[in-house]
C-alpha cells in the first residue's frame, strides 16, 4: 500500500487531476448513461441536454449526435463572405439548416476586418483564409452516400506564377496587410481592397489575365470572376515587373497533409480550424504547445464548443455553458475526459467563450454567456438532413 501511494504521489499534478476527472466522469456515466438521454429529432440527428459535475462544479451541456449517412455538414461564413460577423442562428436560418454550432476563431473588434477567420477557412473548395500555427483543422467532404469528416493539420503554399522563371510567394488571403506582405483578395472580401500606402495591386480576371494595375493607395476594385494581388514594401517590384511583361498570371496552391485525392482536387471540401486537439486515436492528447496556445487557455473554465468522431462512426457536437451561476464552464482536461467517456476517438476544441452557441430546430438551445445574448461570429457548422432517395 505504501509503495502504491508513493507511485501516485509521483504523478504530475495536472495528469493526476485529469485522471481523477476521467474516473469521475466514467463513474457518472455508469450511473446515468448519456446514451439514455439522447432523443431522436430527425433521421440521423439525436439531441441531449445534460447537467454534469466537473471538478466540483455543475455544468450544462448540450449534445448533438449525428449519423453522417443521413445528414450533411457544411461550413458557412457570416453573410457568405470572408469578412464580417453574424449570429450562428442567422447563418443556419439563411441556409435552411436544422441545427448548427459556432465554429472557428476569428478577429473580434470593430475594424473593417472584424470577422476575419484567424486560421484556415475553406468553403466548397475555395480557400478564403490561410492556415497558420499548425492548428488542428476539421475537414468535411459531402459525398453521395454520406459526409466524410477528418481532423488534420494541413498547410498550403500559395504562389503567384508568371512564366517559368518568375514567381512570388503569397502570405495571406482576404486579411489585413502587414509590412512587406503579399495578400490575395477575392470577391468574398468585398468590392474593393483595403486602403494602404506603399502598395501595388494587380487585378487578375478569368483566372490568369492582367486587367488593371493600381500603383498606390489600394482601394482597387475586386472582380467577381478573379482576384487582386496586393503587394507592399519589398515585394512591390515583382508586380511592376510582371505588368511590364504583360504575361499571364497563375495562382497555385500546393497542399500538404491533406488526404491524397483532396490535395489535388478540393471540390466540395469545407475546412475550419480550432485550437487545440483534444483526443487522437482514442487517447487524450491536448496539443496546446504545438498549436501555440497557452496553458491558461486550457486550464481555465470557459464556455466551450467542440466536435468529436465516435467509435461507432457517428459525429458528436458539444457545447458547455459557463460564466454564470447555473453553469461554471469547463477546462479542456475535463472536456477531453468527458468526450473520451462518450466514445470519442478523435476530438478538437472550437471557438468558445461568448461565441459558444448551439442552434436546434429553430432556436438556440444553450445559454450564450454574453450579457447581450447570442454573439455574432465569423462562421458556423450547419447540419441538414439528407433527402431520402
Amino acid at each position: 500500500m505504501q509503495d502504491n501511494m508513493k507511485t501516485i504521489l509521483k504523478i504530475p499534478f495536472v495528469r493526476l487531476a485529469s485522471l481523477v476527472s476521467l474516473l469521475c466522469v466514467l463513474c457518472a456515466s455508469v450511473v446515468n448513461s448519456p446514451a439514455q438521454e439522447f432523443k431522436t429529432l430527425k433521421g440521423g440527428i439525436e439531441y441531449a441536454e445534460v447537467r454534469r459535475e466537473f471538478s466540483g462544479k455543475a455544468v450544462n451541456v448540450n449534445l448533438l449526435r449525428l449519423d453522417l449517412r443521413k445528414v450533411r455538414l457544411d461550413v458557412h461564413h457570416a453573410m457568405d463572405a470572408a469578412i464580417g460577423t453574424e449570429k450562428t442562428s442567422s447563418i443556419a436560418a439563411r441556409h435552411g439548416a436544422f441545427a448548427a454550432i459556432n465554429a472557428g476563431f476569428f478577429r473580434l473588434d470593430k475594424s473593417e476586418f472584424a470577422g476575419d477567420s484567424s486560421n484556415v477557412l475553406m468553403v466548397d473548395g475555395k480557400l478564403l483564409s490561410e492556415p497558420a500555427n499548425d492548428r488542428i483543422q476539421l475537414g468535411i467532404l459531402n459525398l453521395r452516400r454520406g459526409s466524410n469528416v477528418f481532423l488534420t493539420r494541413s498547410s498550403v503554399s500559395l504562389h503567384v506564377a508568371c512564366g517559368r522563371s518568375c514567381g512570388l510567394s503569397v502570405f495571406g488571403i482576404n486579411r489585413e496587410r502587414r509590412k512587406d506582405d503579399v495578400v490575395i483578395y477575392t470577391g468574398e472580401f468585398g468590392k474593393i481592397t483595403p486602403a494602404g500606402t506603399d502598395v501595388t495591386e494587380v487585378v487578375i480576371v478569368d483566372d490568369h489575365n492582367i486587367a488593371f494595375v493600381q500603383e498606390e493607395g489600394g482601394k482597387t476594385p475586386i472582380p467577381p470572376s478573379g482576384f487582386v494581388i496586393s503587394a507592399c514594401g519589398l515585394h512591390r517590384s515583382f508586380l511592376e515587373t510582371i505588368t511590364d511583361r504583360q504575361r499571364k498570371v497563375l495562382l497555385r496552391e500546393v497542399w500538404t497533409r491533406l488526404p491524397k485525392p483532396l490535395a489535388t482536387d478540393r471540390r466540395g471540401l469545407d475546412m475550419v480550424a480550432g485550437v487545440p486537439q483534444l483526443i487522437k486515436n482514442g487517447k487524450i492528447d491536448i496539443t496546446w504547445e504545438l498549436e501555440k496556445s497557452t496553458k491558461a487557455f486550457v486550464e481555465t473554465r470557459h464556455p466551450r464548443t467542440a466536435v468529436a468522431k465516435l467509435k461507432d462512426g457517428k459525429f458528436l457536437m458539444i457545447t458547455a455553458d459557463g460564466r454564470s451561476e447555473s453553469s461554471a464552464g469547463i477546462d479542456l482536461y475535463d472536456l477531453a475526459a468527458y468526450l473520451l467517456s462518450l466514445g470519442a476517438t478523435d476530438a478538437m476544441n472550437l471557438d468558445g467563450g461568448g461565441s459558444t452557441t448551439m442552434f436546434v430546430d429553430g432556436k438556440v438551445v444553450n445559454k450564450p454567456s454574453d450579457k447581450e445574448g447570442e454573439r455574432k461570429v465569423s462562421d458556423a457548422i450547419l447540419i441538414t438532413p439528407r433527402k431520402k432517395k
